[in-house]
């Protein structure tokens, strides 16, 4: 599942890799620029299980506001052939770019409900989420390519999370790669650490 503002197509690095290591691979699509993510979250996870074989169990792999969809949906539901989950860059504590940049004419139409929704304050749902209670592994990123939004966020970052932000009670895992945001799952390391751990449940050292 993919992040804001993106479209599956970003995930596509993603897909080949899980697929020679096994996996059958449900690329999921959805408009997350224009419901918030009350709305989102059924609608991107349900689609996903609508596609997924009901006799197997249903991994995930999310990047950036996939994996508060997905932790919305599990606050609120259950999946009972759920597996294991990989979040790449999730804002799991929020992010400070939004609660600088809410204010600031074009943000909105920019990133949609669901970007609003995503800043570090006690009412954003990031942080109304409760702990994780499933086998989660998280990627975080160290490399920014935007040095104007780095500027609002503690180091080191991706350019949109901090690597601290990622962080969530109830992980399994947690690993941190010299990436971008945008770019993470492109990279071979990071296709590696996803085969990992949906294999063991641990990204290896």
């Amino acid at each position: 599942m993919h992040g804001l503002a993106r479209t599956h197509r970003s995930m596509s690095p993603l897909v080949r890799p899980l697929e020679e290591s096994g996996y059958a691979v449900v690329n999921v699509g959805y408009p997350s620029r224009r419901h918030s993510i009350e709305d989102l979250a059924p609608l991107a996870v349900g689609s996903g299980l609508e596609q997924c074989p009901s006799d197997a169990a249903v991994h995930f792999v999310t990047h950036s506001l996939g994996g508060i969809l997905l932790r919305k949906y599990l606050a609120e539901r259950q999946i009972a052939n759920l597996g294991r989950v990989v979040m790449l860059a999730p804002p799991n504590q929020g992010s400070e770019v939004v609660d600088f940049y809410r204010h600031v004419p074009g943000f909105r139409a920019l990133n949609g409900p669901a970007g609003m929704q995503l800043g570090t304050d006690p009412q954003s749902v990031p942080r109304r989420l409760p702990p994780v209670d499933f086998e989660l592994g998280v990627v975080a990123g160290s490399r920014s390519v935007n040095l104007i939004l780095s500027r609002f966020l503690p180091s080191p970052d991706d350019g949109k999370v901090s690597v601290e932000s990622t962080k969530v009670d109830g992980m399994s895992d947690h690993v941190t790669v010299a990436h971008s945001h945008p770019l993470i799952m492109r990279s071979t390391r990071v296709q590696q650490l996803v085969i990992s751990f949906l294999a063991t449940g641990r990204f290896e050292s």
